[in-house]
C-alpha cells in the first residue's frame, strides 16, 4: 500500500470525523461559515474592543477567534462536540488569542449570555426562534443578535439586514438589537 495514500486516507477520515454531527445536537451539523460572512457579520454588529461575542454553535471557533483577532473584542465559543471545542481552542491559541476567548462544550440553550454584548448565529429559523425568548430575557439593552442565513420569524423583525456575495450566491445577515426593558 502507498504511503501517501494511508496518510491522505487518515487525514480524510480525521476530517470526515470531526464534521460528523453529533447524535445530541439538537441544532444541526456543522457548517463552517465562509470568511466573507463572518467578516460582514462581525462589521454588521459593530464589535468594539469592550464587547464580548458569543458564538452559539462555535463550530471551530471562527467568529470568537476573528471578533478578538481583528477588534480586540473578547469571546465565548458554545459548542455541544467536544472535538470542535478542543479544535477551537488550539486555533485561538495559534492565532494569538487565547487569552481572550473560551470554548465550553454545552447546550447553549442552558448557557447563561447575561455577559454577551454581541451574539453570533448560524442556526435554523426553527432554533433561532426557540432562542428568542432567551435572547430578549438574558441579554441587555443595547446587545446585538447577527445571524447568517436565518431570521427570527415574522414576530421579531430585524433592525437591518445585509446581502453579502458569498461563492456564487447571496448571503443574507440579520442585525437584531436588544430592546429597552420594559
Amino acid at each position: 500500500m502507498n504511503l501517501r495514500w494511508l496518510a491522505a486516507t487518515a487525514v480524510l477520515v480525521s476530517a470526515t470525523a470531526l464534521a460528523q454531527e453529533p447524535k445530541d445536537n439538537i441544532a444541526g451539523p456543522y457548517v463552517p461559515t465562509p470568511w466573507v460572512i463572518v467578516d460582514a457579520m462581525l462589521n454588521l454588529a459593530d464589535i468594539r474592543a469592550d464587547d464580548v461575542v458569543y458564538d452559539l454553535g462555535s463550530g471551530d471557533g471562527r467568529f470568537v477567534i476573528a471578533a478578538a483577532r481583528d477588534f480586540g473584542a473578547r469571546g465565548v465559543g458554545i459548542e455541544i462536540d467536544p472535538s470542535l471545542v478542543a479544535l477551537s481552542a488550539e486555533s485561538a491559541r495559534r492565532a494569538g488569542v487565547g487569552d481572550r476567548v473560551t470554548f465550553r462544550s454545552d447546550d447553549f440553550f442552558e448557557t447563561d449570555l447575561s455577559d454577551a454584548t454581541v451574539v453570533t448565529l448560524y442556526l435554523s429559523r426553527s432554533i433561532n426562534q426557540r432562542l428568542r425568548p432567551k435572547l430578549l430575557r438574558e441579554l441587555r439593552p443595547g446587545a446585538r443578535i447577527v445571524s447568517h442565513n436565518f431570521d427570527m420569524g415574522d414576530e421579531w423583525i430585524p433592525n437591518q439586514t445585509k446581502q453579502v456575495p458569498s461563492r456564487d450566491r447571496l448571503a443574507r445577515v440579520f442585525l437584531w438589537v436588544i430592546p429597552p426593558k420594559s
